[in-house]
């Protein structure tokens, strides 16, 4: 108990200091939670360099709005909002949206297992950054983040069917990926 007490003044700490424009804390903060941040940037980035650019950005917008966070919320949880939410300003910035027919989606839906449930992690990253980033932002939001179509349609300013449709699109096209790489499994 004594030791999760003196996190939390720790924390409280860095946090001042962070808001005191210390370099040495704004380093330690950023170093912390680099790794974690980094796998959610991943996972909606292209590649790496495009990761980067977005945990760098999202960085950037923390240490401007540090003095909004709230004292005895979990920091890992509001920085990796953050970060899932300048992930999909940067796929607003960059790439046009693109809305898909609902009744094609329906013929694309399949009951067969999930292939990526046999992958591993790697795998899977490599496969996800394959998407397309409508496809991408979609399957991360829905699938990895636990954000229901209508809440998805409304933060991509999209219709709840389209996230529908661009989710089973991704699901189909991951299940393609996987099957090209010839690692077993069947369609």
């Amino acid at each position: 108990m004594d030791i999760a007490i003196k996190l939390k003044e720790r924390e409280n700490d860095l946090i001042q200091a962070c808001l005191n424009r210390e370099r040495w804390a704004q380093k330690e903060l950023y170093e912390s939670h680099y790794g974690k941040m980094m796998s959610i940037c991943l996972r909606y980035a292209t590649n790496y360099a495009e990761a980067q650019d977005v945990l760098h950005e999202g960085f950037i917008k923390v240490f401007k709005n540090l003095h909004k966070y709230q004292t005895g919320t979990s920091l890992n949880s509001w920085i990796s909002r953050i970060m899932v939410n300048t992930s999909i300003d940067h796929y607003r910035k960059n790439v046009r949206r693109r809305t898909e027919n609902i009744e094609t989606a329906f013929s694309l839906s399949t009951s067969e297992a999930d292939a990526i449930s046999k992958m591993g992690e790697k795998e899977i990253l490599n496969a996800v950054q394959q998407l397309s980033p409508a496809y991408r932002l979609v399957f991360n939001l829905y699938v990895i983040e636990g954000f229901s179509h209508k809440e998805v349609a409304e933060k991509l300013g999209i219709t709840s069917s389209t996230s529908r449709s661009n989710l089973v699109k991704a699901r189909t096209k991951l299940k393609g990926i996987l099957k090209s790489r010839e690692l077993g499994y069947e369609e």
